[in-house]
């Protein structure tokens, strides 16, 4: 066995026994643009707070500009948290946070009969949309640990 092949390509560690990273600080600043959603808490596995950001517009705006200094940490707890593997994070958090009730993030996970459920439903009129900003980091995980 040659050193190539000695790591498993979706291990939960880099080559040097540090964490890998599953979310990426780009994607959080992106998502934390539209942060008035909670779309940044929810991408760091933060489905309370997200929730509470997406019906109170951020805190008012007041907790979203905190969150800037904010999600650094965030991304570190999430790269110890959750499993890398064949499906990305941050990609199926970019498909659900701007085409989630079209369920394009379902039929990326490979829940094609769900996705199409969303794609003729809206997200089942939206609430399926909110139920997976929620719920979607645990999605990934338990798919990338069956894929594992």
């Amino acid at each position: 066995m040659n050193a190539s092949t000695s790591i498993e390509p979706y291990s939960s560690q880099d080559a040097h026994g540090a964490p890998a990273s599953t979310h990426s600080k780009a994607i959080g600043y992106i998502l934390w643009i539209f942060g008035f959603t909670g779309a940044h808490r929810f991408y760091y596995g933060k489905p309370i707070t997200g929730a509470i950001w997406f019906f109170t517009a951020g805190l008012a705006g007041i907790g979203w500009l905190i969150d800037l200094f904010l999600i650094p940490g965030m991304d570190r707890k999430a790269d110890l948290r959750y499993s890398r593997g064949r499906y990305d994070y941050s990609t199926t958090w970019l498909l659900q946070t701007f085409a989630g009730p079209l369920g394009l993030h379902r039929m990326y996970l490979g829940k094609w009969i769900s996705g199409i459920l969303y794609l003729v439903t809206g997200g089942l009129l939206l609430v399926g949309w909110l139920y997976d900003f929620c719920t979607l980091n645990g999605q990934i995980d338990e798919r990338n640990r069956e894929e594992a």
